[in-house]
């Protein structure tokens, strides 16, 4: 059983699932992780016939605790320590910093289909739905430090209230620490030396600490917010889930305080870029907005989804790992294609087909005939190619409005990875009007090969890829040559490098006159080349 539906076959009556996000800066695409993770186990839940509700929680209330390197250091510098909900935003299309980087995130959600009910930290503070846990908290601190020490290690000295006040006199929230609490106001310092990137002010007093003056430390505001929501069921990712971390103090304070139990959990894994977690003020990694800007949002939630929570997806928008998530995406197609017309997604789907049904926006496969990305790639890079006239003529099928549909999308897609991903040295570059002069440094070998290889090509019955890549294959096994210097060859007579696509289908985009030319041509410098030099 996919492990979504395992989770909701097990849940009980009314679940209510929750995720969250500190808008530090612009979201990266591993953000996305949890949020399809929460969403799928939403989706499953209402497959199952389970009454649930899926939240979304902003927590505005966290402070600037850097400013990310793509915004202007020093306007931004001053609010460093300010709830990000105070701080300005970086243009005018927002109240706020918290607002308009999470707007970026959520213009996202509804491009994948995540339809959450959103909610902010701030107006669970201002509004004053926070006060009750605020106080209990307040009064239970020695269970709040209890539970710090005992779960992580962490001493917190006895005088130490889990609450951060925002400064009355400088505005910052990260640097304050409260002293004492006589149950309806709270003693404060917003210390100079409270934090190594951030200077308190020095103020000093006694002020309320409800209706929004202020904010609990996020592991016991995470207790309120499951309490208050009635929260049954947070994933959380690994480096809050290890032993003694965030989730284990927060599910340690849960019991202790509040008597009651955390909701369910699972931990799940990074998304990693090169092996790098990524950041979302170090701009590790490339953002949420720009990924979906490149994949559709199906294959994005494919993404997310084809690989289990608790095994690391290493993504880069790459040649290899973009084409592949494809290739991965329309195999699944296939296999749906190749069921019984009585197997239907509400029903007895393969586990492995799973993946796919809820990458779904709607819940409804649709199949269609695979139109495959690297060859759309390849084909882009021809000049002179109607690259609509070419994928009908290459298609074994007459394609279908949706085919086509389909089709367009992926022609955006490689146009869009072509402008913005591709390295030089992936970018297909032919030699149409000359023979490029690295071909002086084939060897006598290689000069032998391409000159088999005109009677071999000319012979070819069928100009397509595969049978192309046959007749390379045979030719340099026929010379008894090593395969990868014979197709350096081709490759350093139509691109003037040593790589390129795969060969057979590189030479399925020209026409067979050209390609018998241009060898003929290349053969014929080697060989007036080699007569000079014996002269």
């Amino acid at each position: 059983m996919f492990w979504a539906d395992k989770i909701a076959a097990d849940a009980q009556e009314n679940q209510v699932v929750n995720d969250s996000k500190t808008p530090s800066g612009r979201v990266h695409v591993g953000s996305l992780r949890g949020v399809v993770i929460h969403d799928v186990i939403y989706r499953a839940l209402k497959h199952a016939g389970k009454p649930s509700k899926f939240l979304y929680g902003v927590d505005d209330y966290d402070a600037l605790d850097t400013v990310p390197y793509y915004l202007d250091q020093e306007k931004f510098a001053p609010y460093l320590g300010f709830p990000l909900c105070n701080v300005p935003s970086p243009d005018n299309s927002a109240s706020d910093y918290a607002k308009y980087f999470m707007g970026e995130f959520l213009g996202v959600f509804e491009y994948l289909g995540v339809k959450p009910e959103v909610y902010y930290l701030r107006d669970l503070y201002r509004s004053g739905r926070l006060n009750s846990y605020i106080d209990i908290f307040l009064k239970n601190a020695h269970l709040v430090r209890e539970a710090y020490l005992e779960v992580s290690k962490a001493r917190r000295p006895d005088n130490w209230y889990p609450f951060q006040i925002t400064c009355e006199n400088c505005g910052k929230i990260a640097t304050t620490v409260v002293s004492d609490y006589n149950g309806s106001e709270v003693f404060y310092t917003c210390k100079p030396d409270a934090t190594d990137w951030v200077q308190g002010c020095g103020h000093s007093g006694w002020v309320s600490p409800f209706d929004g003056n202020g904010k609990l430390p996020w592991k016991v505001e995470w207790v309120a917010k499951w309490d208050l929501l009635g929260i049954t069921i947070e994933f959380a990712g690994k480096d809050h889930s290890q032993k003694g971390g965030s989730r284990d103090v927060a599910n340690a304070v849960c019991r202790k305080v509040l008597r009651k139990q955390p909701p369910f959990h699972s931990p799940y894994e990074f998304i990693l870029v090169n092996g790098t977690k990524m950041s979302s003020s170090k701009g590790v990694g490339s953002s949420a907005k720009e990924i979906a800007e490149l994949l559709p949002p199906e294959l994005l939630r494919f993404l997310m989804l084809r690989t289990q929570p608790k095994t690391v997806i290493n993504f880069a928008p790459n040649y290899e790992t973009t084409t592949r998530l494809f290739r991965d995406y329309d195999a699944l197609i296939d296999k749906y294609q190749a069921l019984s017309p009585d197997v239907q997604p509400e029903s007895a789907l393969p586990e492995d087909l799973m993946p796919l049904f809820y990458a779904q926006l709607d819940g409804v496969i649709k199949p269609y005939h695979p139109l495959d990305l690297s060859t759309l790639i390849s084909l882009l890079q021809v000049p002179h190619l109607d690259i609509r006239q070419e994928i009908e003529r290459r298609s074994t099928q007459p394609l279908s409005e949706y085919d086509w549909q389909i089709a367009n999308q992926r022609i955006s897609v490689a146009q869009k990875w072509l402008a913005d991903y591709a390295d030089e040295d992936e970018k297909l570059v032919l030699y149409l009007d000359r023979v490029p002069e690295k071909v002086k440094d084939l060897t006598h070998e290689q000069i032998s090969y391409l000159r088999q290889l005109t009677h071999s090509l000319a012979d070819v019955k069928l100009w397509e890829a595969e049978e192309l890549q046959t007749t390379l294959f045979a030719t340099a096994k026929e010379l008894e040559m090593q395969q990868p210097v014979a197709f350096k060859s081709v490759y350093l007579s139509f691109l003037g490098k040593e790589r390129g696509p795969k060969a057979g289908a590189l030479l399925s985009y020209l026409e067979r006159d050209f390609v018998v030319a241009r060898l003929r041509d290349v053969v014929q410098v080697n060989t007036s080349q080699a007569a000079l030099v014996a002269e």
